[in-house]
């Protein structure tokens, strides 16, 4: 087992890692909306969360040696299911390969943030 860390996304904000290799399997914790360079949310809209929250996805994919062409599985939270549509336009431009996915609203996410997405993707040598 392998844990992944990586500058290029948010630091974890609690007692658990960006994400863990286990049998060339990648599994990542929840990446929310905010940009690493200055720890902030990024934007308002769930179009600019959503966005930063695919960025912070593909670093730690990247540290871990894969990408999201690679995922097989995600699971996306909203805080608002009104942003369904407005979430799949950004998600389908990072999740072109189309992996098994669940999504859910849920009534708040960290730092209030409007949605947030964690991964697991497979690990190509």
């Amino acid at each position: 087992m392998n844990v992944v860390h990586t500058d290029k996304a948010p630091a974890a904000i609690g007692p658990y890692s960006q994400a863990i290799i286990l049998n060339g399997v990648l599994f990542t914790s929840g990446q929310i909306p905010v940009d690493p360079s200055t720890g902030e949310i990024a934007g308002e809209t769930i179009e600019a969360q959503a966005e930063q929250v695919m960025k912070n996805l593909a670093a730690v994919a990247e540290e871990a040696g894969t990408d999201l062409a690679n995922a097989v599985k995600t699971t996306c939270f909203l805080a608002d299911m009104a942003d369904f549509a407005a979430f799949n336009e950004i998600y389908a431009k990072y999740f072109v390969n189309k992996p098994a996915r669940s999504c859910v609203a849920v009534k708040t996410l960290p730092k209030n943030v409007l949605c947030e997405v964690e991964m697991i993707a497979a690990i190509e040598k």
